[in-house]
């Protein structure tokens, strides 16, 4: 077991904030709960499941102390006893008022390494379907409140635990610094140059892994219908890598758009470069969340986003929305998006500011969960 040293609590109070991992939205996501609790008399523990050590992690998690067990993915199968056996000796280590878990092993390995009460992020759909989980989050219901990243993630937890209260089950939006987000990104023409993208093309942008859960073979199939109502030299450009490449690849050849199809395959920091397009576009079929659009909207990006999961209650409003799976329906998004006049996104970054920025939630939060801090 790796860590870094625990030092002397000095009679402060602190929270335990426990993640599977580090790895991609995971370590923003361990930043967003700990600035809840930032000029606060709490400081913030962290401690990563999974993932070597790191310095630019302890960075990033914006905390007062990180830990990494630094356990692989096959020491965490089964009953775990070794990581319940750490977690039980740092949750004995300070003063901790509240663990915040996220995703289901950390919540078990809370539960059962220590007698705090536990906040349970869910970032994903169908966390609650097997019969197990939901016996075991019943034993511990007393000392267990569950959020979901979205209405739509909080309200499959609800279906799937029927007999809990509705308070005991609730949303907790993701968020973004939206200062250093704007901070990071680089204006049109740089972004457009990194890409290597045309100066000139109107572009519509999409960013994710190429999986069947992303369905970007939908949104091919709307640019190509809607190509010949779009700007001259339009493009589609793609940024993420997975597995359905070739057959993308071998779709956009099929509909006859190869050379307007841009794969631009992984893109470190890839939201640095928003700005390079001039409506941002997400196709998922089940999306809990959806970070993505977020970071588009903090580049004043247009949105166009299929009707589904949590990505509608981000873009309800301040985007268009499609039904999933609609290739006409996207068609016609684009067609109107290409249509529009130019803004400067002020809207969109204010609905960052009311309701998915660190001050608004740290509210929220605060006002939800006061018996606990």
């Amino acid at each position: 077991m790796t860590t870094s040293e625990a030092a002397d609590s000095n009679g402060e109070r602190w929270v335990l904030q426990f993640c599977h991992g580090y790895d991609g939205p995971f370590l923003d996501c361990a930043r967003q709960y700990a600035v809840l609790f930032r000029d606060s008399p709490y400081r913030v523990c962290t401690v990563y499941l999974t993932g070597e050590p790191s310095a630019e992690v302890e960075r990033g998690s914006a905390s007062d102390e990180v830990i990494f067990l630094n356990y692989s993915s096959r020491q965490i199968r089964g009953l775990k006893l070794a990581a319940i056996r750490a977690f039980r000796r740092i949750a004995a280590s300070r003063d901790f008022a509240l663990c915040i878990a996220h995703r289901f092993k950390p919540i078990y390995i809370a539960l059962l390494g220590s007698e705090l009460p536990v906040i349970g992020v869910h970032h994903a759909f169908g966390d609650y379907q097997r019969r197990s989980r939901r016996l075991f989050a019943g034993f511990f219901r007393e000392r267990l409140h569950l959020l979901g990243v979205s209405d739509a993630v909080r309200d499959d937890i609800r279906a799937c635990l029927p007999g809990w209260p509705a308070e005991r089950i609730e949303t907790l939006y993701n968020r973004i610094d939206l200062a250093a987000v704007q901070a990071e990104q680089l204006d049109r023409a740089a972004a457009r140059e990194h890409l290597d993208l045309p100066q000139d093309a109107w572009v519509v942008g999409n960013v994710g892994r190429l999986h069947p859960d992303k369905d970007q073979a939908t949104l091919i199939r709307g640019f190509a219908q809607a190509l010949p109502q779009l700007p001259a030299g339009s493009l589609l450009a793609i940024m993420g890598s997975g597995r359905l490449e070739a057959s993308l690849k071998a779709l956009a050849a099929e509909l006859g758009v190869s050379d307007s199809v841009r794969f631009l395959g992984q893109v470190p920091h890839g939201r640095r470069y928003f700005k390079a397009f001039d409506v941002f576009a997400l196709s998922s079929d089940h999306e809990p969340f959806g970070m993505v659009l977020l970071e588009a909207m903090a580049a004043g990006v247009p949105l166009v986003c299929s009707n589904c999961g949590g990505g509608r209650e981000v873009v309800e409003g301040v985007g268009q929305l499609f039904e999933f799976g609609e290739v006409t329906q996207l068609s016609a998004c684009l067609i109107r998006a290409a249509g529009q006049a130019q803004t400067d996104g002020t809207e969109l970054v204010e609905r960052i500011r009311e309701r998915f920025s660190d001050q608004a939630v740290r509210a929220v939060f605060l006002a939800r969960y006061q018996e606990l801090v």
